[in-house]
């Protein structure tokens, strides 16, 4: 999961949907990019950095589900 994303999106005071609609791609797109699914193309990681004024580098990290050693 991209926790860093998600937080950024919730400060943003935004729903999926409505990052979706931002973006300009479908919901389902999009919550495959939150969840760590899919990567997405340069495009809508601009974006994302614009829309959240986070470096894309911090969104795009995935934190893994498992316990840390």
């Amino acid at each position: 999961m991209r926790k860093r994303l998600k937080e950024a999106r919730q400060k943003a005071g935004m729903t999926q949907q409505q990052m979706a609609d931002k973006l300009e791609i479908s919901l389902r797109y999009y919550q495959n990019i939150e969840k760590g699914d899919r990567t997405g193309d340069f495009s809508i990681w601009d974006a994302l950095e614009d829309i959240t004024g986070i470096h894309q580098r911090k969104l795009r990290e995935i934190e893994e589900n498992r316990p840390a050693p």
